[in-house]
């Protein structure tokens, strides 16, 4: 049965013109959605009872289940648990700048990259998630959390390149005038490097920010925590992304988790150092929560201050992200699947 989420406004418009509903109605009920948050066809009273009932027939409303909501200490994050119809759920996260509030969006239930520093490929990877049920994450933070959105990250559970076409309709959705009328610029898609979507993306010319998960400066390295690097090495990914700058004008960043003894020793600064020289790229840094069942740990705040200071004195463009959500489990690869069975 159709869902009205996956839907855009034309998509809606053929819907009613073929129920025998009047075109119109679909700018009434995209308002209702998507600006009074409505989700439920008996209180939408300017469409005829009539039609009403035909929807709710046709049409039913599948917003997924609110099964729990945390705040962190700071009341800066918040993290919702979201539970479909069959029983899946999947985690999304509120985070709250200075420059206006982001959206952390899950596209998949599980993954299949299985990292070793991320928990949301611990249970494997079960499906896809639908462009609406990406959309019903942003949903449940309109209504329930706050009124304003400034980004998008589609960095929760799962790999985005990986449900390729229902991530790209859920980008170009959030972008209508009639839903968030989100600015491509404001919408971000991480990805462990996965090649060839890569380039597919580039094709599609939409001006995103593209995030490429990199974690080690060598393929020896990085396949020790990202098995992805035997299908995708480091050369080929660069390559792509070098590709995608060409093709968008739009600054790749990279993601850098930092490990204790692992990947952010003296070495790996200079190997990091010349694998980045001369790219005009962004290197995002983001010290790793510990994890003791896979004996991954944070390294210390000299650490940290060494490994990035070297790399600014070598003109490599490169942040320390901000830690958001950790005490709470909703920061940088902690999202998992959580009550599978509701």
């Amino acid at each position: 049965m159709a869902n009205i989420f996956d839907m855009t406004k034309v998509e809606l418009q053929s819907f009613l013109i073929d129920k025998g509903i009047k075109k119109f109605r679909a700018d009434q009920i995209f308002h209702y959605i998507y600006k009074q948050f409505i989700f439920d066809w008996n209180d939408m009273p300017l469409l005829p009872k009539a039609d009403r009932i035909l929807l709710e027939k046709e049409l039913p409303f599948h917003f997924p289940k609110i099964i729990s909501r945390q705040e962190s200490p700071d009341r800066q994050t918040v993290k919702i648990l979201l539970g479909f119809r069959d029983g899946n759920t999947v985690e999304t996260v509120l985070m709250m700048h200075n420059y206006g509030n982001s959206i952390c969006i899950s596209s998949q239930v599980g993954c299949a990259v299985n990292c070793a520093f991320c928990a949301s490929a611990k249970n494997g990877f079960i499906r896809n998630l639908t462009a609406g049920e990406m959309i019903s994450q942003i949903l449940a933070f309109k209504k329930y959390v706050t009124p304003d959105l400034h980004s998008i990250v589609i960095m929760g559970t799962g790999e985005p390149l990986l449900n390729y076409d229902n991530v790209l309709s859920f980008m170009r959705l959030i972008h209508e005038k009639d839903t968030f009328y989100l600015g491509y610029r404001n919408i971000t898609l991480s990805t462990s490097g996965i090649v060839p979507p890569m380039y597919e993306l580039a094709k599609e010319g939409l001006p995103i920010t593209l995030a490429i998960s990199l974690h080690a400066p060598t393929n020896e390295l990085r396949r020790r925590i990202m098995p992805i690097t035997d299908t995708y090495p480091l050369e080929d990914v660069l390559t792509a992304a070098g590709h995608y700058f060409n093709q968008t004008g739009r600054k790749v960043t990279f993601e850098y988790i930092l490990i204790k003894d692992f990947n952010c020793t003296a070495v790996c600064a200079r190997q990091l150092a010349q694998l980045m020289s001369g790219k005009n790229i962004l290197i995002n840094a983001i010290p790793i929560n510990d994890n003791y069942d896979v004996g991954l740990h944070r390294p210390s705040s000299s650490e940290i201050t060494n490994f990035i200071t070297y790399l600014q004195n070598h003109n490599i463009n490169i942040t320390l992200r901000k830690e958001m959500g950790s005490k709470i489990q909703a920061a940088c690869g902690q999202l998992r699947i959580q009550r599978k069975n509701i």
